[in-house]
């Protein structure tokens, strides 16, 4: 156990990194003498331990050898979400007020014009290429030497929320007085999922999300391989476990159900037989979507909740899980308790906003103590929820109803969207599906879906008429769209969340 320091004087010609997209392979011996070198090139630039660096990068093969220059130098980095656009880029490195910035020429679409948001960030470098503003990442840190800084400190991780109802907010934890390789740096972040140095672990995901980065940097300091897709491919991915050897992945529920719509053929043919832990969270799992993963993979799936937040977790395995479908685990970390508008505690079976206790308040929302007082219990303030709608049964174990924001409020009856998508992508001529509440002067709201057909699925009123009738033997009456819209792209974000406050806004609009 340890990090690129440590496991680099060990093994310094084992893979850390390898590139899916590309084949590129980086060494434990490569990311420890590129980390340092940027490591050093931010301390002769002024950087000092809690400074702040931002990073803006696809999953590109250097992209941990960045995470690493901060966490092995005490800074905060925040990994900013590639897909944003130059204001929501800006809003981000302004608001955590990061000194040095770290993009690539891929995206020079945003970072070109991004320079000119950020007048605070001067240290600006970027990958195979530079841009006016940009420094060559290259030519700034090829001068510097690839050995640790003398004195050697634990970074943190600051990312924003995914502003999927709203815009995102950074959530920060305080450093602490830890060195890179201290063993409570890894306590911060357990894991009980078999992981060893011989582990291989697919990372399908954008690294900028905070599971695949967490649980990266994770595999690493137990000297294991990550394989990093650069996006996610269903067909691919199967590929992946086979040519690497994959013993543990991460996944989350629409990549389980890309893959079980891929052709029974597609399927079978590739050998999945080092495949030993498939880790996934993000979203609710559609019961028979994991049910079908199950019967496919085995008894290997491992699911928890959880948030970038860190307040408390949960976890459950397969075989819990079959014993209680939808459930995602009992408590791992902090104690749940249910609540209602109010704050009073809900008994087993009744659903209220989830709230995880703790010794302390654990996180707080950067610029936003606002936010962060409402994260807090009306009357703990040890108690942080993450907004999420959920229930417990008696023997302790969590199911989570949806979102607070997501949830419509129809004729006086709260109806919660994610029933009525896990019922949709069921169906074989559905690939994606989102369910808003729209203003209805009767009703107050009412429900709209709006459904991403199969490739060659015709979106038409005929199809509506066949998704109604399949709805309404799986879901109650009330819950019924009112009308099914078509289109060709959801507006997921490929950390697999969808981003309703824009498709909401949209049909406002």
């Amino acid at each position: 156990m340890g990090y690129p320091g440590t496991i680099a004087r060990q093994t310094p010609e084992k893979a850390a990194l390898i590139h899916a997209g590309t084949g590129e392979v980086l060494t434990y011996g490569a990311l420890d003498a590129g980390s340092n070198r940027l490591a050093q090139f931010w301390l002769a630039m002024g950087l000092r331990r809690g400074d702040h660096v931002a990073l803006f990068l696809e999953n590109h093969i250097r992209f941990i050898e960045v995470v690493w220059a901060a966490l092995r130098s005490g800074l905060q980095i925040t990994a900013i979400n590639r897909y944003l656009t130059v204001a929501e880029a800006a809003y981000i490195v302004n608001d955590c007020g990061a000194k040095a910035l770290v993009s690539s020429i891929a995206r020079a679409d945003v970072a070109g014009p991004l320079a000119a948001l950020i007048p605070h960030c001067t240290i600006r470098l970027m990958i195979d290429g530079a841009l006016p503003g940009w420094e060559d990442y290259d030519a700034a840190v090829s001068g510097y030497a690839g050995f640790a800084l003398r004195e050697e400190w634990a970074g943190e991780m600051m990312l924003y929320s995914s502003g999927t109802t709203g815009r995102p907010k950074g959530v920060r934890r305080a450093l602490r007085d830890l060195r890179p390789d201290d063993p409570a740096v890894v306590a911060q972040f357990p894991v009980d999922y078999a992981f060893t140095p011989e582990m291989v672990y697919l990372s399908p995901a954008p690294m900028y999300h905070a599971a695949p980065l967490a649980f990266s940097i994770r595999v690493q300091r137990e000297g294991g391989t990550v394989v990093m897709m650069q996006h996610f491919d269903a067909a691919e991915a199967l590929s992946c476990i086979e040519r690497y050897r994959v013993t543990h992945s991460q996944w989350v529920p629409t990549m389980f159900v890309r893959m079980l719509k891929l052709p029974e053929a597609e399927r079978a043919r590739h050998d999945l037989s080092s495949h030993l832990v498939a880790i996934h969270a993000a979203a609710p799992c559609p019961v028979e979507v994991k049910r079908a993963m199950i019967a496919w993979w085995g008894p290997i799936l491992h699911e928890y909740y959880a948030g970038t937040e860190s307040n408390g977790s949960t976890r459950i395995d397969s075989t819990e899980w079959l014993a209680h479908p939808g459930s995602v685990g009992r408590a791992q970390l902090g104690v749940i308790h249910i609540c209602d508008a109010d704050g009073a505690e809900l008994p087993p079976g009744e659903a209220g906003t989830i709230y995880f206790e703790r010794e302390a308040m654990v996180f707080a929302y950067h610029n936003d103590p606002e936010k962060t007082r409402r994260a807090q219990h009306p009357a703990h303030s040890t108690w942080s929820t993450l907004g999420d709608i959920g229930y417990l049964d008696a023997e302790g174990y969590l199911y989570l109803t949806d979102r607070q924001a997501f949830m419509i409020i129809s004729g006086g009856v709260n109806i919660y969207p994610q029933a009525i998508e896990d019922a949709l992508v069921t169906h074989p001529k559905v690939r994606d599906a989102a369910v808003i509440g729209l203003p209805n002067d009767d009703l107050g709201e009412e429900v709209k879906a709006v459904v991403e057909p199969m490739d060659g699925v015709d979106g038409d009123p005929a199809l509506a008429e066949e998704l109604t009738a399949y709805l309404r033997g799986r879901v109650a009456r009330y819950m019924v769209p009112k009308s099914i819209d078509f289109t060709d792209s959801l507006p997921r974000l490929p950390t697999g969340k969808l981003y309703k406050h824009a498709l909401r806004a949209q049909y406002l609009a």
